[in-house]
């Protein structure tokens, strides 16, 4: 089955996509959906508009926009007409959007994956499965030290910002110490700080960053600190896009302590971020050809479809 696949969004995360789309060959990359009429690529643009004059063409829809507020705004309505799959990254409000995308791909007869990625999405995977092992677990998960797409996001959607990036940082005494299995009480907000680098008039810089620091969900239980620097230091200091972290579950079995770690250490976080979305974009189209419908988060998706290969061909070559 060759998968004819379409992209929303042409930003970093837009042309990794695109990218791992033509590295794969089974896919096929029917052209980008975009508000902008150029774009610096060899592959079909057409205006975001139009998307639904396509549907029949199109096999699954990566909606490569902002979590903040681009995908609780926009995700929906591509449901109704594609099979898509989204990076939503609100934690908090993973419920409310997973019932919305449900509601209307049901409908319609398409499948939305939701919340891919590294976090939510293989973290999320790794956090259960860590949870089911043991009978007490203690269980911490470390963002960073790196820039988070979803924070940055929400920051440059603060008005009178013109240019923003945030970085996570965690305390390696509390990685320490969940590896050691002493997690229980470490809250992830005191295990974290907030960096914030912005580009803002100076009049504007007062109410940006109590905007920030207040900003539910994202900063406002976090050490935050926002700082203003010109646009050359931000071209020169601010242009990659590190990242990693950790789940670190921990438990004493009969007397014997075991732990279980799942790390990551990335030096693009987009691009690790579009790996695991077209991962899950493979398995998003199947599930539709297999005639199923709804949403769907990591949780549920299994893992064999994931992978090119075949389950049978896991099993001959030992992957099982």
């Amino acid at each position: 089955m060759t998968i004819k696949a379409a992209i929303v969004g042409y930003g970093n995360l837009g042309q990794a996509v695109e990218h791992l789309i033509n590295a794969f060959d089974d896919f096929e990359l029917f052209g980008i959906f975009s508000r902008r009429d150029t774009l610096d690529t060899d592959a079909a643009i057409y205006p975001v508009a139009d998307a639904a004059r396509y549907k029949d063409e199109i096999d699954v829809l990566f909606l490569c926009v902002g979590s903040a507020t681009d995908i609780p705004e926009q995700a929906a309505g591509f449901a109704e007409h594609f099979t898509t799959v989204d990076t939503y990254d609100n934690h908090s409000k993973v419920a409310t959007h997973y019932a919305e995308m449900d509601e209307v791909a049901r409908a319609n007869d398409n499948v939305s994956v939701i919340s891919t990625g590294w976090d939510p999405g293989l973290f999320s995977m790794n956090r259960v499965l860590g949870l089911s092992l043991f009978p007490d677990p203690v269980q911490n998960t470390f963002w960073g030290k790196g820039l988070s797409q979803g924070h940055s996001d929400a920051v440059r959607q603060v008005s009178g910002v013109q240019r923003g990036v945030q970085y996570t940082i965690p305390a390696q005494s509390a990685i320490d110490q969940a590896r050691a299995g002493n997690g229980q009480g470490l809250s992830k907000t005191a295990s974290h700080e907030r960096i914030v680098y912005i580009v803002a008039d100076e009049s504007e810089q007062d109410r940006i960053r109590d905007e920030i620091v207040t900003m539910p969900d994202y900063f406002e239980p976090y050490d935050t600190t926002v700082h203003f620097v010109s646009d050359e230091e931000f071209e020169r200091n601010h242009q990659g896009a590190p990242h990693g972290g950790y789940v670190i579950t921990t438990s004493e079995l009969q007397g014997h302590n075991a732990s279980v770690e799942f790390s990551l250490k990335l030096e693009s976080n987009p691009n690790f971020t579009a790996a695991a979305m077209v991962a899950f974009g493979r398995a998003a189209a199947r599930l539709q050809q297999q005639g199923n419908s709804g949403a769907y988060t990591v949780l549920e998706v299994p893992p064999y479809l994931l992978s090119q290969q075949s389950h049978q061909e896991m099993m001959e070559t030992g992957l099982v």
